[in-house]
């Protein structure tokens, strides 16, 4: 099965220290890079976290402080990631609650402003849970009829992710995609335009405070003001951005938060 991609298509998988997305570090990263002719580009490479890698995470990707203390710092290599990834659409299994906020986290860090607003983003494990319900050894097994050797071995989970987005693809073409309301998100298609539609289309920030309503608005996606257009509680509670600036929300939350921020400012 080939995908129809209009741009290249980086499927990726993290290995970290944890699952805190503003305080945990990358320790390996693989890619499988597809360009629109189909043609693949693998890379995997273990990375320094510069932080201890705690024994229960060891105990589950099998990376130890020890395997990595003479690799590089994500710093060190992130400018020829990021050239790596340029022009490229995103994707992975479960990549939009995390691996997508940490990657772009690990940017901010290294002080490369990492642009996401022109990216698709294609999230196998929301197809899956949407069509499926299961997991990426189970979707494997479903999709693809093969046993996953290696799990929890980033370049093992992204190849066998790649294969399994080309097979839901070729299963589902065609059909509704619909949520728990009964309300349809899309129709399954050949494109990452519509896999990117059902993944990650309402987000306004990667670790989903803020999400579009049906109006296209962005609004809370916590708290106190769940559900509340954003731009209305910054107008009318001047000390809730400071709050939000100050407490520990990832990088990439406060920069999209600064950005309604100075929109409304302008407007005036």
């Amino acid at each position: 099965m080939k995908l129809n991609l209009k741009a290249p298509l980086a499927i990726f998988d993290l290995e970290t220290t944890g699952t805190n997305v503003t305080s945990d570090r990358i320790v390996e990263i693989s890619i499988v890079k597809i360009m629109p002719d189909n043609e693949e580009t693998i890379k995997t490479k273990k990375i320094n976290p510069t932080i201890p890698i705690p024994i229960e995470s060891s105990l589950i990707h099998g990376i130890y402080d020890k395997d990595v203390k003479d690799e590089p710092t994500f710093k060190s290599i992130a400018k020829s990631l990021e050239e790596f990834l340029k022009g490229c659409d995103l994707g992975g299994f479960n990549c939009m609650k995390f691996d997508i906020p940490l990657l772009v986290e690990e940017f901010l860090r290294a002080g490369i402003d990492f642009d996401i607003s022109n990216r698709k983003f294609v999230d196998a494990q929301k197809v899956f849970h949407m069509m499926e319900k299961r997991t990426l050894t189970a979707a494997y097994k479903f999709y693809c009829d093969k046993t996953l050797e290696g799990a929890h071995s980033a370049e093992a989970d992204t190849k066998a992710t790649a294969e399994v987005i080309k097979a839901q693809v070729e299963k589902y073409e065609g059909e509704e995609a619909v949520d728990t309301m009964g309300n349809v998100i899309t129709k399954i298609e050949n494109s990452v335009d519509s896999l990117h539609a059902l993944s990650a289309s309402n987000l306004v920030d990667l670790a989903g405070r803020f999400v579009l309503n049906a109006d296209g608005v962005e609004v809370f996606n916590f708290g106190k003001h769940k559900g509340k257009p954003v731009e209305d509680i910054l107008k009318r509670e001047a000390g809730y951005y400071d709050w939000m600036m100050k407490g520990e929300f990832p990088q990439d939350t406060k920069r999209a938060l600064t950005r309604i921020k100075l929109r409304g400012f302008n407007m005036k």
